[in-house]
């Protein structure tokens, strides 16, 4: 399903009923396809496991990127409840003949729910308009020159007026995903030392928005692929639909290899607009970098220059990726209050190529970055998430705590989905491993 800008106006002006009901009906009704591989693989357990792969599922192999929201229904007299969209990768076998896929967890899309954040059931519907249960929104079937053909993973889910601790009812969701087609790159352009093609690497990013948060519609980018933001390359002759052309060219701009995992922020006021971040590598260096973009809609994008690069500490020193950025806020009388100033928790990875979680502040928008150092950590060894930590993402709860879901790796590759928690406000932490309802979500 595709959407013009038409569209997308009449449907942001609409409110809607907030969360989708997740109802158990038979697949048989919109499904057509059978189950996906079965995995060989047995989930991972640990105390603070929310989330790991099903083993039937779409998400079989591998799962990451949760983006959580936490909704107020005290108009019903119900306690809150949460919602979590990630994206996964199934088991199923590559073809033969064929280049490899990019060894990423984007697979498709999923939606899971919680009364309270820690037991969560995933949907097994998904979409209408998917063929694979449980999908929300996988690969582009549609549009065969596509920049998202082959796989898509998530950035950020939106709502119009979000609040800091919850987000009310009404409203229409805005998707910021990423995504990869069957084109074929050089292994070797991005620093690995082998020959050979790779398949679905030069990632570029997508909007899709939806009303009940679990069907979703594209809005294609001007970009020939889609895309609404993409990498800077001058050897793509579409580099230019990125660019602001009435504008200077911005600083720390460099010629970029791919674009995905976006994270996007609203200024109101004078600055009204939106702020993107997102992961990247630099063409002639090979960093993986922070990106930035600027919208005035929240689908035209330019690009804004590499803001956060690594080191030279080491807990970063080998690439940075996957950050999430929000307000600062403060904890008075019981609310949280917004100032101007901005945290990014985000993945450093440091010379022994383990990912864990780094915290950055910024007091100019997000131009620049003063780095605060890794505030958690990856498991001791024999734990579930000993591999490296990253993909943070934040809540702020009503007793003035913060709760992080983050993706966890263990020694032999496999993925889950955790949580941790802070006594207090501070996001250096201590960072604690908080107890979830259910070991494993099958």
């Amino acid at each position: 399903m595709k959407f013009n800008m038409l569209v997308i106006g009449c449907a942001l002006g609409m409110a809607s009923a907030f969360v989708p009901q997740i109802h158990p009906r038979a697949f048989a009704a919109h499904h057509k396809t059978p189950p996906l591989h079965m995995s060989t693989l047995s989930p991972l357990t640990g105390s603070n496991i929310v989330l790991t792969p099903d083993p039937s599922g779409f998400d079989s192999e591998k799962i990451g990127g949760a983006c959580v929201h936490r909704y107020n229904r005290s108009d019903s007299g119900a306690e809150g409840e949460y919602l979590m969209w990630y994206h996964a990768q199934s088991n199923a076998p590559q073809e033969e003949g064929k280049p490899p896929m990019a060894p990423l967890s984007s697979g498709s899309i999923g939606l899971a729910r919680s009364r309270n954040g820690l037991a969560w059931q995933r949907d097994p519907v998904g979409a209408f308009s998917e063929t694979v249960p449980g999908v929300s929104m996988g690969p582009n079937e549609e549009s065969w020159w596509g920049f998202d053909t082959a796989h898509v993973g998530l950035g950020d889910v939106m709502k119009p007026m979000s609040g800091t601790a919850v987000v009310a009812q009404g409203g229409v969701y805005i998707m910021y995903y990423f995504g990869g087609s069957f084109e074929e790159t050089d292994v070797a352009s991005y620093g690995a030392p082998a020959d050979g093609k790779i398949r679905g690497m030069k990632l570029r990013i997508g909007v899709a928005i939806s009303q009940d948060g679990r069907s979703w519609g594209r809005v294609e980018g001007e970009d020939p692929t889609g895309a609404c933001m993409g990498p800077y390359d001058l050897e793509d002759d579409n580099y230019k639909n990125f660019l602001d052309m009435n504008a200077p060219l911005p600083d720390g701009l460099e010629e970029e290899l791919y674009t995905g995992w976006p994270n996007v922020i609203t200024e109101e006021g004078k600055n009204k607009g939106y702020t993107m971040f997102y992961s990247t590598m630099t063409k002639e260096k090979k960093e993986k970098c922070i990106g930035l973009g600027k919208s005035e809609n929240g689908f035209k994008w330019y690009k804004g220059g590499i803001v956060l690069r690594p080191g030279p500490d080491d807990y970063d020193i080998k690439g940075i990726a996957r950050g999430q950025v929000m307000k600062d806020t403060v904890y008075e009388n019981g609310v949280w209050k917004e100032n101007s100033k901005l945290n990014m928790l985000y993945e450093g990875v440091g010379p022994d190529n383990k990912h864990k979680i780094c915290l950055a502040t910024s007091a100019d928008g997000g131009l620049s970055w003063k780095k605060e150092g890794a505030v958690f950590d990856f498991g001791a060894e024999g734990e579930w998430d000993s591999g490296g930590v990253g993909s943070p993402h934040l809540l702020r709860l009503d007793d003035g705590s913060c709760r992080m879901y983050y993706t966890g790796q263990s020694s032999d590759g496999r993925t889950a989905i955790g949580v941790v928690r802070t006594k207090g406000t501070d996001l250096k932490g201590p960072w604690e491993r908080e107890v979830s309802e259910m070991p494993t979500f099958i």
